[in-house]
């Protein structure tokens, strides 16, 4: 896929980790619109046994990895998780040392892009997600 006029290519991305057990079986799940708000991509990710906070973080991690792969310049993050949100805008320290290596990985990332903006979003708003994510985790079960 090309970028928008202007070689630029505006995505946003809906992230959701999900955990059955907190830590349990888990899941990472990811949205990604165009600029018309079309969906171009979606990621579904079994996680194996995590905490909730972690399949959080490796979704933005797969949702990020994912866009570089789209051609995006420019990249909305959305997410239901304000400790994810706060902690990507640098508001909050990531104390747990899994979290660090997997922000470590965003922020990585992240330098990818010509700008990358991080929003908290209500549940309501990140339904897709949550269903992706949580889909990972009925797939493995049934698997």
């Amino acid at each position: 896929m090309s970028p928008a006029r202007g070689g630029r290519r505006r995505l946003v991305l809906y992230t959701d980790g999900a955990s059955r057990g907190n830590p349990g079986p888990s899941g990472a799940g990811v949205s990604i619109l165009d600029a018309s708000g079309e969906i171009v991509a979606e990621v579904v990710r079994y996680l194996g046994e995590a905490t909730n906070n972690v399949a959080e973080y490796s979704a933005l991690v797969a949702g990020l990895e994912r866009a570089c792969e789209l051609g995006a310049t420019d990249v909305q993050v959305r997410s239901d998780s304000e400790l994810l949100v706060r902690q990507m805008r640098g508001e909050y320290r990531v104390r747990n040392a899994a979290l660090r290596t997997l922000a470590s990985r965003a922020h990585k990332l992240g330098e990818s892009f010509e700008h990358v903006e991080y929003t908290h979003v209500r549940r309501e708003q990140n339904r897709e997600a949550d269903r992706l994510a949580n889909l990972a985790i009925d797939r493995a079960e049934s698997a």
